[in-house]
């Protein structure tokens, strides 16, 4: 780690050349550094990510987790602000993220949608299929932990770099997103959900096909727990 680094953007991103730009130069005036971590992507995000400024490197191309952490393994900052590159997350929130844990009050910071309202509602079956499932899963985990968890799910999240390593985090899919808060939690570590906007994609297609992928959510839930 970098003393002079305090803040590491890490921006995940697969196939976003429609808004990689606009998310780099967002997250630069907030963070000591802007790493891009890049799904192989078949266009020009890495080239369009690198030229706004951002450092860009490769996962292992296993999707969302693996990138996770490739991210945590590469940044250089203390806390490590984790989000989208299809600019529904905003840049200017992430020293809120970041500040809980800067000043020692939490370890892992979730952006809650449910806190800061979100402009992604739309009345759908793949939308209500999603926003149910956060929600069951972030009931569950409160329940479980006995704190509230309003937005498990959300990738937009501030993490103390040196505990992430320390996880032992394993799901290759967006399934890691529960899965780092559950482990956080049963390693004792201090959770806290912070209000921020979401906003709706403003390009590209979504990498998340909520049909086929939803048992992996509940069997993460499964493994984690019991």
């Amino acid at each position: 780690m970098d003393d002079q680094i305090k803040i590491s953007a890490v921006i995940l991103a697969r196939e976003e050349e429609a808004t990689i730009e606009r998310v780099v130069a967002g997250a630069l005036p907030h963070a000591d550094e802007v790493l891009v971590v890049d799904g192989h992507s078949r266009d020009r995000t890495r080239e369009l990510a690198a030229a706004a400024g951002a450092r860009v490197v490769l996962d292992r191309g296993r999707g969302k987790g693996d990138g996770y952490r490739v991210g945590l393994a590469e940044a250089r900052g203390e806390v490590v602000v984790f989000m989208d590159a299809d600019c529904s997350h905003d840049p200017a929130d992430i020293p809120k993220l970041a500040a809980p844990i800067l000043e020692n009050r939490l370890d892992l910071v979730i952006a809650s949608r449910w806190r800061g309202g979100s402009d992604d509602v739309r009345p759908n079956l793949s939308h209500f299929l999603r926003d149910f499932g956060g929600n069951l899963l972030s009931m569950i985990i409160s329940a479980r932990f006995r704190m509230e968890v309003t937005d498990c799910l959300n990738g937009f999240r501030a993490l103390r770099r040196d505990l992430g390593l320390r996880l032992g985090l394993t799901a290759d899919d967006f399934d890691v997103e529960h899965e780092m808060v559950m482990k956080a939690l049963k390693q004792g570590l201090r959770v806290g959900e912070v209000g921020s906007h979401e906003y709706a994609r403003a390009g590209g297609v979504s990498k998340l096909p909520t049909f086929a992928k939803a048992h992996k959510f509940f069997l993460r839930l499964f493994v984690e727990l019991f």
